[in-house]
């Protein structure tokens, strides 16, 4: 079954050159227009689903952004359908909950690899095979972290498929087993949770492209539960405004490079 007509991807309703080599990935469509405005010449290029998409440029580099919704398998449509039209370099920009204790509210978090409990990242890779961010891209977002002067922590993430499966895992059927791997990532270290980064990380390693995450953090009920101060932030803007100066050290990398 052929999945594109005229030329347009099937679900993004992209073509060939509608998109750029380096590609910012929110999840909420809303945000995409605020991306936007960080690019010279931006231009709404297709709006379906949960996919809005404008592409426009950034220190003369032709640049997109795209929202994936909620979750693995949306971001994995998302990220087959632009590599197919030629993009290359992918930031997930979103937000998280915190895990580790030292992750409060309004910090940065840069993932390194993330925790494959979801589903998605299953069926491109066998369990045993690691979630893990591109090094470059990671570089490029720590170094954007302290130009831009952030509280940020970079490390693992653990990604799920069920929002309330976090927030109120008592309810669950397998409570049990929620609770329990809630605890084991604590005492692995885990920085935050979140929903897409195992899939794009490994549909990434499956295609040869290339993805690094970072967010906001929202809050973290960790913090909550042991009495500790606990602010609560939903402005993406420090975690977009960070994605931007990595996509410029990326592009300026480069064109030194060619």
């Amino acid at each position: 079954m052929k999945y594109s007509q005229n030329g347009e991807q099937y679900h993004i309703g992209l073509k060939e050159g509608d998109a750029g080599k380096y590609v910012i990935l929110p999840g909420d469509p809303k945000r995409c227009q605020k991306i936007a405005e960080y690019f010279d010449d931006a231009k709404l290029i297709a709006d379906r689903r949960e996919y809005t998409t404008y592409t426009g440029y950034l220190d003369g580099e032709k640049v997109t952004v795209t929202s994936t919704g909620i979750g693995g398998p949306s971001a994995s449509i998302a990220l087959e359908e632009l590599v197919k039209v030629g993009a290359e370099k992918f930031i997930r920009v979103g937000t998280c909950g915190g895990i580790d204790i030292d992750v409060k509210g309004g910090d940065i978090v840069v993932a390194t690899g993330a925790v494959r409990m979801e589903g998605t990242s299953k069926e491109y890779a066998p369990i045993e095979f690691p979630a893990v961010a591109d090094l470059d891209i990671t570089n490029a977002l720590v170094e954007a972290c302290k130009k831009l002067n952030n509280d940020y922590h970079a490390g693992i993430v653990q990604c799920k498929d069920s929002f309330y499966g976090q927030h109120s895992p008592e309810k669950s059927p397998v409570s049990y087993e929620l609770i329990n791997k809630w605890e084991a990532w604590k005492r692995l270290g885990c920085k935050a949770s979140e929903m897409e980064s195992a899939a794009l990380f490994v549909v990434a390693s499956a295609l040869k492209v290339k993805v690094g995450s970072v967010f906001l953090t929202v809050a973290n009920q960790e913090r909550e539960k042991a009495g500790l101060e606990n602010p609560v932030f939903h402005d993406t803007d420090k975690a977009i405004k960070t994605a931007i100066e990595a996509l410029r050290i990326l592009i300026k990398k480069d064109k030194n490079q060619e």
